[in-house]
């Protein structure tokens, strides 16, 4: 009954929570105008970012984007080549990390493995002179709240991976950072592990009050536990958004392709019908409708659609005259996800889309199967157009 009581407060929280919204709101940390350059590499290219108080923030993108590199100039084990990095008001570009109040939870855990659990996590606050006494009720109390107690002699090969990145957690908290840093935390743990302990994070900030900021390359990671998601590429940020808008209002092809699955429509824009884009898709010369949003094109202008799969319909039978979006092709492969089946449709031109649809019924037979042709259709309200 607690947990669903803590659920409850939890989702409450996030769903009011968002200070990147009110105009006076203050920043806990900004990346101003930062770059790091490693040689003739631009590893992070003139990142400007403000992250919140009490935020959990998600850094995301494909490996040697430079999303790490942005982190580890936050906790100070890189220097911007340019630009400042400001904490709580205060530029912290030249101050050593051992001097700020930021912890990090490496990827690989960096436990000492000759010591024990409670050693590992008392170590820091060994380091800052603490009195023995306040280091015991401090590690009981890291103990109690990552669910290790009575584990505290044992040593890091004694425990799972679950475990043991429990370990590091408790280590990264004890000296009440203001901010928590964490590097791919979830890599090592299996899929069921990983589902549970991201709801975990999310329950333990909460709790604490700290902001998190998470580095991953899981869209379904970042997506769950954020609040906001900053999106990398190649050194830059480029799009920063709650992960609803991040999802549904990607700003480009390459966030629309890099968060979930979609399928991507290039054309030319004909015209507009008020608040939707009428676009001439290049492979069919056929006459596509999306949402034309904030997108800024003049007719004429080359213009992509994108369709997420579980907006696509996909029907067996041909589609009255009157529905809009209508392409037909034929099944080329199906995923059985067990929640929903995912298809894989070939058009005629050799393209491909995505459909996914739920298994509501138990399985029996699938009414489209392979080699079937099928028509799908979307909704112009689905699409989103975009203009890079």
């Amino acid at each position: 009954m607690a947990d669903v009581i803590k659920q409850q407060q939890l989702g409450s929280v996030r769903r009011e929570f968002a200070p990147w919204a009110d105009p006076g709101a203050k920043t806990l940390i900004r990346f101003d105008a930062v770059t790091k350059r490693f040689g003739e590499v631009t590893a992070v290219d003139a990142v400007s970012l403000d992250i919140f108080e009490r935020e959990f923030f998600a850094l995301l993108g494909p490996s040697g984007c430079g999303k790490t590199t942005l982190m580890r100039m936050l906790a100070g084990f890189e220097a911007p080549s340019e630009g400042r990095v400001v904490l709580g008001g205060e530029d912290i570009t030249a101050v050593p990390p051992y001097l700020r109040p930021v912890n990090m939870m490496f990827q690989s855990y960096a436990l000492f493995p000759h010591m024990s659990v409670a050693g590992n996590i008392a170590f820091g606050l060994k380091m800052d002179g603490l009195a023995r006494s306040r280091i015991e009720a401090r590690v009981a109390e890291m103990l109690k709240l990552v669910q290790l107690e009575g584990l505290g002699e044992r040593r890091p090969n004694q425990l799972s991976g679950g475990q043991r990145q429990r370990v590091a957690l408790a280590r990264s908290l004890a000296k009440s950072p203001k901010v928590l840093l964490l590097d791919e935390p979830m890599a090592a743990l299996d899929k069921k592990l990983r589902e549970e302990t991201q709801f975990e994070l999310m329950h333990l900030q909460y709790e604490l009050g700290m902001t998190f900021i998470i580095v991953t390359h899981d869209q379904e990671e970042a997506m769950t536990v954020a609040d906001r998601i900053g999106v990398m590429d190649k050194g830059r940020l480029v799009q920063v958004g709650t992960p609803a808008e991040i999802y549904e209002q990607p700003n480009s092809r390459y966030v629309a392709d890099f968060i979930g699955d979609v399928t991507l429509f290039e054309g030319t824009l004909e015209g507009r019908e008020g608040e939707v884009a009428v676009v001439r898709e290049r492979a069919s010369g056929a006459l596509l409708r999306a949402h034309a949003g904030t997108a800024d094109a003049a007719p004429g202008a080359t213009v992509w659609i994108a369709v997420r799969p579980e907006k696509t319909k996909l029907s067996p039978d041909p589609l009255p005259t009157a529905t809009p979006n209508v392409l037909a092709g034929e099944v080329f492969d199906i995923a059985y996800l067990g929640d929903l089946s995912v298809y894989k449709v070939r058009r005629p031109d050799g393209g491909f889309m995505k459909a996914s649809q739920p298994n509501a019924t138990r399985l029996v037979q699938r009414p489209i199967g392979w080699d079937d042709k099928v028509w799908l259709s979307f909704a112009p309200e689905a699409g989103v157009l975009l203009t890079r």
